[in-house]
């Protein structure tokens, strides 16, 4: 709600299935009409064939970053031409985040910009981190 107006984009709401298969390990996983397998890790017993959990997560944070840069490049008028990201992600189970939970120690994600000056793109950066 701004201004005493609903803004439909303020809320929104996202949903995903998971579901065990008969081969240990593996998950049918579906979002809307879209199905893909993901594998737990071979050091759990899992096949480790298709994208593991941790690879899951850290493609849909990527996926979002790209997303997002784009739109904002489009916002402020900034001739982004093309985006990519490198994300890659660290657990250490000798130093967990927190006893309760996995979580990833580190994230370092980097973007790679075509069409941009140097100061474009770093602008670019700040105001995704600032969303």
């Amino acid at each position: 709600m701004r201004g005493g107006i609903m803004i439909d984009t303020d809320v929104r709401e996202y949903a995903a299935q998971a579901a065990s298969t008969d081969t240990f390990g593996r998950v049918l996983c579906s979002a809307r009409n879209h199905h893909f397998v993901v594998d737990g890790p071979v050091q759990n017993g899992c096949p480790g064939e298709a994208i593991n959990p941790a690879e899951l997560f850290l493609s849909g944070v990527a996926a979002c970053a790209v997303e997002l840069v784009h739109v904002l490049a489009k916002s402020q008028a900034v001739p982004l031409h093309g985006i990519a990201a490198d994300i890659r992600g660290t657990i250490d189970r000798s130093r967990p985040v927190r006893p309760d939970v996995s979580l990833f120690n580190s994230v370092h994600l980097n973007f790679r910009m075509k069409g941009v000056t140097e100061q474009q793109g770093r602008q670019l950066v700040e105001a995704f981190k600032g969303r």
